[in-house]
């Protein structure tokens, strides 16, 4: 049975792939490290790398999660990356998102406020179903916000343009955060939402099968 490492999103852990059927291998969830001062996303990545001892690992990440996998995957060919519900480049970010580059609002509010707008702002990543929608908020009120706003930060001025060969891109149709519009994917789930891991979690639970 492959042992397959687990990369969660920016605010999230491991519960964000709680609903996938993962019988078909043996997953490892990575947990965040303490970012450095004023450090990147590229520096982030290459670090959270040494917490895998594999030299030929598989490494799915969703969302911030899958950005990490990106620049892993471009420093180690020997890496098998998939990404869910995320971006391989920073030209594939809508405008709305770069422009927090120039506006950086989330810097200047309180942990309790960003807490409270990330909640009223659930409805942008998609859960559906009530159990979704629950553990979604549960996941949001359990964030570390001081770690959530270095890597908002990170993720507005990450800048790449390299998409490796060795990574494998998953999308939703209906994904609010990031749309399906501006991405190049590999892989479309329909109807697949932001969180595509709570709700279409029957479909992309087979298609990580076949892939992995």
């Amino acid at each position: 049975m492959p042992k397959v490492y687990f990369i969660s999103g920016l605010g999230a852990d491991k519960r964000v792939f709680s609903f996938l059927d993962l019988s078909f291998c043996e997953p490892v969830y990575i947990n965040w490290i303490p970012p450095l001062k004023n450090e990147s996303l590229q520096s982030y990545a290459l670090r959270l790398r040494k917490e895998i001892p594999e030299p030929n690992p598989v490494i799915v990440g969703i969302s911030f999660g899958g950005m990490l996998v990106t620049e892993m995957t471009k420093s180690d060919n020997h890496i098998k990356g998939i990404i869910i519900s995320s971006n391989k480049t920073s030209a594939e970010f809508p405008k709305k998102l770069k422009a927090g580059k120039y506006l950086p609002v989330y810097k200047m509010l309180p942990d309790g406020i960003l807490r409270r707008l990330m909640l009223s702002s659930m409805w942008v990543l998609g859960a559906k179903g009530k159990k979704q929608k629950e553990l979604l908020r549960q996941i949001i009120r359990d964030a570390d916000i001081p770690f959530t706003k270095w890597a908002i930060h990170s993720v507005l001025h990450w800048r790449n343009n390299e998409i490796p060969g060795n990574l494998i891109h998953i999308h939703g149709t209906t994904d609010r955060l990031l749309p399906y519009s501006l991405v190049r994917a590999d892989y479309t789930i329909s109807k697949g939402s932001h969180v595509m891991p709570m709700d279409e979690y029957r479909e992309l639970s087979g298609l990580l099968k076949q892939l992995i």
